[in-house]
């Protein structure tokens, strides 16, 4: 999937980005490698390969530390509220954005 400049104009303005016209070259330029490279790893062939935890466990045993979930009250709503410019009843109060 290729990439045109009105493409990368189109991202630009969604981004709120003002590129020139080198600029929009370069980005074009980068994306479409970008893209390239998800081309090449779609096609290597994965089927039977177990998704890896982490790139280690490739070349060695990785034991995983675990913890026994526990659960525990520890919520301090006045300190978590202490900074907020507006509380209500425990709630935080927030300025109205849709009318």
């Amino acid at each position: 999937m290729a990439l045109t400049p009105s493409d990368v104009g189109r991202i630009a303005h969604l981004a709120r980005l003002e590129l020139d016209a080198a600029e929009q070259a370069a980005m074009l330029e980068q994306l479409n490698g970008f893209f390239a490279i998800v081309e090449r790893m779609r096609a290597v062939d994965t089927t039977g390969v177990a998704p890896l935890y982490t790139p280690l466990s490739a070349v060695q045993e990785v034991a995983l530390r675990l913890r026994e979930d526990a659960t525990a009250e520890c919520i301090d709503r006045e300190a978590n509220q202490a900074s907020a410019p507006a509380v209500q009843d425990g709630l935080f109060l927030v300025p109205r954005v849709i009318e």
